[in-house]
């Protein structure tokens, strides 16, 4: 079986598919209609997000059998239309849950104590012990949305901390022994923290908005280490403004490319974002939660494996 790799993983991921047999070849920099021309060769292919895996591309891979996707989501690909044509979908969540259930605490704990806030002052001459005091998480009511691989690793992760965590998921009986599932509506009036660990799809998109914020009944923090295009960058700033939000944790943005790889989709930076930006109460980084030395092996580990698992014959 032939498989197309459209972007760099983990060289282990390469090694274990050629050791059972598979043929790998490499291509990172052709563009989207070349690979088109040439997909129809190929029985597998290997993403990241590099383009749209849309229908034009499907009609032109004659032979897919599979998508394997080095990462958790699939929205990059036309999951409905590959399902119908037959081609079986590949993730890989469990890869790297486990750091973004670390990173997720983390922001956490950094907004709770000012950190980045303090270490900015100090490192500009300023000892400003009273205005950084924090607090504790001790005691807080976590709220979490989406719980899955990344919401159940972060779950496990406040173990260690005396704090009541909710789950609000889609499907039914998916708490345990680290969250209690509970109804939107109690999770909204009980919590203090609110952490997003759900997929992209037209039920997430631009979910936390002002209705959605206000719906709260106390003033909360929000953690983000989803995706970006769940929550609206101009009513987030409107809730920080107002105090209805705390602070906010982000490791994505609204404005990122699908591709993950660059922020803007246009060279203007819309004044929501700039406000973003000049608030000490918000922290930022640019979707790493789950980019960690380890993670970028298990993810490769645990594709070669599914890869291997079903299509070795």
């Amino acid at each position: 079986m032939k498989i197309l790799h459209l972007d760099k993983n983990h060289p282990l991921l390469l090694e274990k598919l050629s050791e059972a047999g598979f043929i790998n070849d490499e291509n990172y920099k052709t563009s989207k209609p070349e690979v088109e021309e040439i997909i129809s060769n190929y029985e597998g292919i290997v993403i990241r997000s590099r383009f749209n895996i849309d229908k034009q591309f499907l009609d032109a891979a004659k032979n897919l059998k599979f998508i394997a996707r080095v990462g958790a989501g699939l929205e990059s690909i036309d999951t409905e239309y590959a399902e119908k044509l037959g081609i079986k979908l590949i993730a890989a969540p469990e890869g790297n849950r486990n750091a973004v259930g670390e990173h997720a605490l983390g922001m956490l704990l950094s907004l709770f104590n000012n950190l980045n806030k303090a270490d900015s002052e100090v490192k500009n001459g300023l000892w400003n012990r009273e205005a950084n005091r924090g607090i504790e998480l001790d005691g807080k009511t976590v709220g979490i949305i989406g719980y899955g691989n990344m919401g159940k690793a972060f779950a496990k992760k406040l173990r260690g901390f005396d704090c009541e965590v909710l789950c609000f998921d889609i499907k039914e009986n998916v708490g345990d022994e680290n969250a209690k599932q509970v109804s939107l509506q109690k999770l909204q009036q009980n919590a203090d923290v609110l952490s997003l660990h759900t997929p992209w799809t037209p039920l997430t998109d631009k979910m936390i908005n002002s209705g959605f914020i206000n719906s709260f009944s106390k003033p909360f923090w929000l953690i983000n280490t989803a995706r970006g295009k769940s929550v609206v960058t101009a009513d987030l700033v409107s809730a920080l403004k107002a105090g209805k939000i705390l602070g906010a944790g982000l490791d994505v943005l609204e404005f990122e490319k699908l591709s993950f790889e660059t922020l803007f989709d246009s060279d203007n930076l819309p004044n929501s974002l700039k406000e973003l930006f000049a608030m000490d109460n918000v922290i930022l980084s640019p979707h790493i939660a789950g980019w960690t030395v380890e993670s970028k092996e298990k993810l490769a580990t645990v594709i070669a494996e599914k890869i291997i698992d079903n299509f070795k014959k």
